[in-house]
């Protein structure tokens, strides 16, 4: 909406004003302004955001909190970590000023300096308690020192300048902090996906940067989803998708990755160099491959976008209303995270954007992945969604022996349970995924609703199925179900690391990160934090020792030995652990057997 302009909204009962007065600074600062506050009134700051499910206690950021009423200040009293209680007269107006420090390059909180600004309103809106289903507004001011600046958001414009500063509304709280903001100098670019107008902003790419790719590309998966959820034939006049506009922002650094999903958008964080590039024009002319990393940025497009459904709108039911003070809990995390990895990928081979090599290729690292993970022996995949608050968002060096990821194991359930629909041969998981949006309402949704939809569709119970797969520690029948649906299996000599039992990291010099549980490196004495300096291979006739650079030195020096002498560094000390070398072992590889059964299944086919 243009300046000038302005929405017939309800007039808001709480209003924000966000001001730049500073950008090297790092801070932002808030006025909040209440009409009619409460005698006692309480207010709070989240302690976390949707979609990352840990207490990141952004109130830690806050700083300077005063209140008035009529320019005279009022009692305020913290109360605890996260929230004051405010002394109020009655029928008076509150206003409540305050900083928030922001310089975290995540998705999840709020950045800020003289290049760009970036903020999620959990870190910036306090909550003010009896007024969260009320309408909310905020008014961003555009910075005196960067009038070059421009605004992206998906809220609801109302009195908005062409930059993109001015004022915005939400229906309630909720949606007010479901809407990040990115300022800065930004790419833009915008395409239509089925009727619906989608925009893509990117910062901090380079000049080399392909924005027409990435539209183009983008639209593809943006249009396949759509689709997927609501019909081949949803076009221009006949959509039923759940939004009016959609908002891509990517923050494009050296090294990062990472998404979080809102209801009409999503913020995304990218390494540079993963970008889409355009065709040299100056140097050698031969057509340059796109960086191999531009397919994972395109999964996770996919993945977040994915989200709009699975997760923002049919949920867990335990989030049917977010308490944003404390841990929110859910067994279903597998589902609604791993079964969105599933579909990541998939539907960028249905989108033309991987082919069938290039699927079974992430689909066999995700295989490896788990397999490769202690945990999954150890905790189940309900459990492991449970404990996401703990474990998944708190990793440390015993995390692969304690735990199991629900993306990547919540995704080979995804895959089990669509083979095993498949080759019964009634219904598809897409036809699941999509009754269960229609008998959810789109709303909040049980595991109790899924066995519903499977028995109803699939003609049997899958409960001792969900309960093998989901809330035990069995193996899951990846393997067989591949191999009826035209998959050939290739086993490969494993990684050194994986047949040692060890996750290393080789940046000036060799240090252990993990020791994998009964691995032979855990049996040698191997411990997370030990810098590997020499091997020698043992026997009378064995040559060094030898300094040890990287993992693969341990097979040029020490050849076929059956046993070698480590010494390792650990807290100054030297140590001599004695390492039997392990018993070849092997990791998957994917092919294509059966070409039809393969495109009939990554296709979306109906069962047959």
């Amino acid at each position: 909406m243009s300046a000038g302009q302005a929405s017939s909204v309800t007039a808001p009962e709480v209003h924000y004003q966000v001001s730049i007065p500073d950008p090297h600074s790092h801070l932002f600062q808030v006025t909040l302004t209440l009409a009619q506050p409460q005698t006692e009134q309480l207010l709070q700051l989240p302690a976390w955001i949707p979609g990352s499910y840990l207490l990141r206690e952004f109130a830690k950021n806050l700083q300077k909190l005063s209140c008035t009423q009529s320019g005279k200040s009022v009692p305020v009293v913290q109360r605890d970590k996260a929230s004051w209680r405010v002394t109020c007269k009655p029928g008076v107006a509150l206003t409540v000023q305050y900083e928030v420090y922001a310089f975290d390059h995540s998705v999840r909180t709020a950045w800020l300096d003289a290049t760009r600004g970036f903020f999620n309103g959990t870190s910036l809106f306090l909550q003010v308690a009896g007024a969260q289903q009320g309408k909310h507004s905020v008014d961003i001011l555009a910075p005196a020192q960067a009038p070059e600046w421009k605004l992206a958001t998906a809220l609801e414009p109302v009195r908005v300048l062409k930059s993109g500063f001015g004022t915005y509304c939400a229906d309630n709280y909720d949606a007010l902090v479901d809407c990040p903001v990115e300022m800065g100098t930004f790419w833009s670019g915008s395409f239509v996906a089925c009727g619906i107008p989608h925009r893509f902003v990117v910062a901090g790419a380079s000049e080399s940067f392909d924005g027409d790719k990435l539209l183009a590309d983008t639209q593809a998966i943006c249009e396949t989803e759509i689709r997927f959820w609501h019909g081949a034939q949803t076009a221009n006049g006949n959509n039923k998708a759940p939004y009016k506009n959609y908002l891509f922002m990517l923050n494009a650094v050296h090294d990062g990755y990472g998404g979080l999903e809102h209801r009409n958008s999503t913020a995304l964080i990218c390494t540079r160099k993963d970008l889409p590039r355009q065709e040299r024009q100056t140097l050698a002319p031969a057509k340059h491959k796109q960086p191999e990393g531009y397919t994972v940025l395109l999964g996770l497009i996919s993945h977040e976008y994915f989200h709009n459904w699975n997760v923002k709108r049919l949920r867990p039911a335990e989030f049917a209303q977010y308490d944003y003070t404390r841990e929110n809990y859910t067994e279903l995390l597998w589902f609604f995270e791993g079964f969105t990895s599933y579909y990541d990928d998939l539907l960028l081979r249905r989108a033309g954007r991987l082919d069938n090599a290039g699927y079974l290729t992430l689909l066999g690292k995700t295989i490896n992945q788990v397999q490769q993970t202690p945990g999954r022996l150890v905790q189940s995949v309900a459990q492991a969604s449970f404990d996401a608050w703990v474990k998944y968002y708190r990793q440390d060096e015993n995390t692969a022996n304690a735990t199991v990821s629900y993306y990547t194991k919540g995704s080979l359930v995804a895959l089990c349970l669509d083979l095993t629909l498949r080759a019964e041969g009634r219904t598809t998981l897409d036809a699941v995924m999509q009754a269960l949006w229609r008998n959810c309402q789109a709303g909040p949704m049980s595991e109790q609703d899924l066995l519903a939809v499977l028995t109803d569709l699939g003609g049997r119970s899958f409960a001792k199925d969900i309960a093998r797969w989901v809330h035990s520690t069995h193996e899951l029948p990846v393997v067989e179900l591949l191999e009826r649906h035209g998959v050939k299996i290739v086993r490969e000599p494993d990684q050194v690391a994986q047949q040692l039992g060890l996750r290393v990291k080789e940046s000036r010099g060799l240090s252990i990160s993990q020791v994998l549980r009964g691995g032979v490196a855990e049996k040698a004495g191997f411990a997370s934090g030990d810098e590997w300096l020499a091997v020698q291979a043992a026997g009378p006739r064995a040559s060094g020792p030898w300094r040890m650079a990287a993992l693969d030195d341990l097979m040029l020096y020490c050849g076929n030995a059956k046993k070698v002498k480590a010494t390792v560094a650990r807290d100054k000390r030297l140590l001599t652990l004695e390492l039997v070398m392990p018993k070849p072992s092997t990791a998957i590889r994917l092919t294509v057997a059966d070409a039809a059964s393969v495109d009939r299944w990554l296709e979306g086919a109906a069962a047959p």
